[in-house]
């Protein structure tokens, strides 16, 4: 499935039990609006839930241009809610993507794979023109790190992965701490196994801190956290966190412009036979010419205005 070009700096999640905040999600501007099924969502009221959140998709001429993609958070396939969830939901109009949580294992994603298959077979056919739905995982244990392997390679629509830190820590009975490095291997882990799957997300942590400027601060300093790590997007709880997000998880304006420079000066360096030259001292080689190329089509997708960029630079030549 070609996912190359999906964009999840912010991943927000929305109580599917309120019509309220499911109703005001659809003014906001997220790269992704996740409907929640699971946590926020008590198991009396998990039916109801269900069928307003079909109800609430139905009602949609289309999706909100503001908005990238609308996904459905279900419960974990181990409870007995996970079957209604997706023969339910599976088939709704302006649902791109299912969010599984608890993925223990390879089965769990198989699981899901063949009742998508059977309850929405128009999108999940061999027809080149099918648009299936993408399945993002939540690694939310020991067992799921150790199994990354198997799950990353058990679905053809597998999109990405997302840690969940809460449950984790629950499940190797250690505390959260604000520097997070009792996360440090999972994380590493995680961003790793999505790079080598060649899946398109892989989403870190909740940042539990949303008041106030200190929550604001905590929040870009996780967010620098993890894009240093290698996440390319972070789940929110609020949508006063979704603005910054998507911004941290964006390339910086400074960033952009220097490796176009040495797009544009590798062109005229290829064009002379040079594959190794410098830009203002530093040397530029193929890796480097690569990692400009991503950053640069990362920030055409962001909305950055690539072309004026360029024209800017058309004269810069490799020294």
């Amino acid at each position: 499935m070609a996912t190359s070009s999906v964009l999840r700096r912010a991943l927000l999640y929305v109580p599917a039990s309120s019509q309220k905040f499911m109703t005001k999600s659809l003014f906001l501007a997220s790269d992704n609006i996740t409907y929640d099924l699971e946590d926020s969502v008590t198991p009396a009221n998990k039916q109801t839930a269900r069928t307003q959140l079909r109800d609430h998709l139905c009602s949609l001429s289309n999706k909100p241009a503001s908005i990238g993609e609308l996904a459905v958070r279900i419960n974990a396939v181990s409870t007995p809610y996970a079957l209604d969830d997706l023969t339910t939901l599976a088939s709704a109009p302006n649902l791109d993507a299912i969010v599984i949580p608890k993925v223990n294992s390879a089965s769990d994603l198989s699981f899901v794979t063949d009742v998508i298959r059977h309850a929405a077979p128009q999108r999940h056919s061999a027809n080149p023109t099918a648009s299936p739905l993408k399945l993002i995982a939540l690694i939310e244990s020991a067992r799921a790190v150790m199994d990354l392997r198997s799950i990353c390679a058990a679905s053809p629509y597998l999109s990405g992965l997302i840690f969940a830190a809460e449950d984790f820590a629950l499940d190797l009975s250690i505390t959260r701490t604000p520097g997070l490095a009792e996360f440090l291997y999972a994380r590493s882990a995680i961003v790793t196994a999505a790079k080598a799957f060649d899946l398109p997300s892989s989403i870190d942590l909740v940042c539990t801190s949303y008041k106030g400027p200190e929550g604001l601060k905590q929040l870009e300093e996780e967010c620098q956290n993890g894009k240093e790590m290698g996440f390319n997007g972070k789940q929110c709880i609020h949508p006063n966190q979704v603005e910054m997000t998507q911004r941290m998880f964006a390339p910086a304006e400074s960033e952009v412009e220097w490796y176009i420079r040495v797009l544009v000066a590798d062109d005229k360096a290829s064009a002379a036979g040079r594959g190794a030259w410098t830009l203002e001292g530093k040397m530029i080689d193929a890796p480097v010419v690569g990692k400009a190329r991503a950053v640069v089509a990362r920030a055409a997708k962001c909305g950055m205005d690539i072309e004026s960029i360029k024209a800017k630079w058309r004269d810069q030549k490799p020294e």
